[in-house]
């Protein structure tokens, strides 16, 4: 089971966001957690990163109950989870955060041998435009490779 390798990717962000900044965390899991996620069982969509006090934490991160989990304790599928991160990181993400108005959102869970990792960004909201921009521009390279076939 260990041998699995997990990517989960949060496609939304890249659209949704600028990303100024990546970093790289672990993630307070349960047992029963760690299993559904190397099961592919979770969701980060909708998923962002909050302070609270001097900590950050996952929030609205769906991890879908292990369906072979014993049934005397359950897990609240989206319940907030501590992201370790040295008290330095900590520092600067909340001074930035609070400063210039960005936020942090989830981009990848995958693992590193046996540990659970979270790539988290400082991020930037995109305005509306800039979202039209982008598909335009993703519709425009489309366009070009489909032609591009027909005349090479």
């Amino acid at each position: 089971m260990s041998g699995e390798k997990v990517n989960i990717v949060n496609r939304k962000a890249r659209f949704n966001f600028e990303i100024l900044e990546k970093i790289e965390a672990g993630l307070v899991l349960e047992g029963a957690e760690v299993k559904s996620i190397r099961a592919g069982k979770i969701s980060l969509a909708e998923a962002y990163c909050k302070f609270r006090d001097t900590e950050l934490y996952l929030l609205d991160c769906h991890i879908s109950p292990y369906e072979r989990a014993s049934t005397h304790k359950s897990i609240s599928p989206t319940k907030p989870r501590k992201i370790l991160l040295r008290k330095t990181q900590l520092r600067r993400l909340l001074g930035k955060v609070t400063e210039r108005g960005l936020t942090i959102i989830p981009l990848r869970v995958y693992n590193v041998r046996h540990l659970i990792k979270i790539e988290i960004a400082l991020a930037r909201g995109k305005k509306k435009l800039d979202k039209r921009e982008e598909i335009k521009k993703r519709d425009l390279e489309r366009e070009v490779r489909r032609f591009g076939k027909f005349l090479a």
